[in-house]
């Protein structure tokens, strides 16, 4: 059964529809990349998976249960979401903004425990950023803010994390370490669905890779079969060259893209 699932999707703002007849299930330790030019409803498909928004029609699936049978606790405690960008109001301490993590486990008004400061340290540690708890949140960079707020979906302990554009605001770096996170989390059991701008990214850490255009996924299925040079040309608009080469580090031939006419 599909850690999370979608079936005949169709998501409209007034009369304009951002996708219709989307169809996808992940199982448990998959990772799902979603590529697609911006605009083409990728951060909305996303919030329709974690229920924030409501499908017009088509049905959201967490175990074969309906999120609409589920109420907003029961669906954070299975499905974390990392958006793009967070500001916030106060100056909370990093510790403190990824101890938010464990709100969907804690009574109304309960306070989080030594166990829940513990999970939280434990996720800014997966994510390197463990040195930084005591620092004021506001006085971090944009790139170590997505770290934190990474760390703060892994605190919450979910079954699926949804990462819009994760490493959007990553130096090379960091971007190879959120990627590495993401392949771990998978290896755990954890289901992943991801979007992104880089098919490279795709290519190397995706067991499934869907693209978006138009208003659908104009394809979906394996990361080689579908990051073709006539796909990327539907979705992004322009020429592209997919390459092949030998890296003898990672035992296998990659595909790496490129624009064409550089």
């Amino acid at each position: 059964m599909a850690a999370i699932s979608m079936h005949n999707g169709c998501f409209s703002f007034g009369d304009r529809t951002i996708f219709d007849d989307v169809n996808l299930d992940i199982l448990k330790g998959e990772v799902l990349c979603i590529l697609g030019a911006n605009g083409c409803g990728k951060t909305t498909l996303l919030r329709c998976l974690n229920g924030t928004l409501r499908l017009k029609t088509g049905a959201v699936c967490l175990d074969g249960t309906g999120i609409t049978e589920m109420d907003i606790v029961s669906i954070a405690r299975r499905v974390g979401f990392v958006f793009q960008e967070h500001s916030a109001p106060f100056p909370f301490s990093v510790l403190e903004v990824v101890r938010m993590g464990r709100a969907p486990h804690l009574s109304f008004f309960g306070s989080p425990s030594s166990k829940d400061t513990e999970i939280a340290e434990k996720a800014l540690d997966m994510v390197g950023m463990l040195g930084y708890r005591n620092k004021p949140y506001t006085q971090i960079s944009g790139g170590e803010r997505q770290l934190v707020l990474i760390a703060r979906t892994l605190a919450q302990e979910p079954d699926v994390i949804l990462m819009d554009e994760p490493t959007s605001h990553l130096d090379f770096k960091n971007q190879a370490l959120i990627l590495r996170i993401v392949n771990r989390l998978a290896k755990t059991g954890m289901g992943v669905i991801m979007t992104s701008h880089f098919p490279d990214h795709a290519l190397l850490y995706s067991d499934k890779v869907a693209l978006m255009a138009e208003g659908s996924f104009t394809a979906l299925g394996a990361p080689d079969d579908v990051i073709t040079e006539p796909n990327l040309r539907r979705v992004y608009g322009i020429d592209v060259k997919v390459l092949k080469i030998e890296v003898s580090d990672y035992g296998r031939p990659l595909k790496i893209c490129l624009p064409s006419n550089i």
